[in-house]
């Protein structure tokens, strides 16, 4: 599975953006899907984690309620909503994608991952 994340930008606090993770070279569909950010001189955490169906969703404390995980099995597409921005949502934002029910919260859990996009909000 290949994975391609886009949408990444410059945006004010409080602005949205809205990420896109793009599969190829196989279908997403049997897969759990995760979205993870890494800001500079931190190590890479979870974000927001999907399963197969879509319809289990789960988020971070730090983005909840801010930030909408989706799917679209048919397109083969991932989607991270980010609304309320805030200067520490500012990270290069990766999609994942593992074979399993639910990849978890752990980096560990993910077998596939894209190259990121960077998000940076100013104040």
């Amino acid at each position: 599975v290949q994975l391609q994340a886009s949408g990444g930008g410059l945006v004010q606090a409080g602005g949205s953006l809205r990420l896109s993770c793009a599969a190829s070279g196989r279908a997403i569909s049997t897969y759990s899907m995760g979205w993870f950010r890494q800001a500079p001189g931190k190590e890479r955490e979870w974000v927001a984690g999907i399963n197969w169906s879509g319809r289990i969703m789960d988020y971070a404390d730090s983005v909840k309620a801010r930030f909408t995980i989706s799917r679209d099995n048919a397109k083969n597409m991932v989607y991270l909503q980010l609304n309320s921005l805030k200067p520490e949502d500012t990270a290069v934002y990766y999609c994942a994608a593992s074979r399993g029910p639910y990849g978890g919260y752990d980096t560990s859990g993910y077998e596939y991952w894209g190259q990121g996009t960077l998000v940076t909000v100013s104040s």
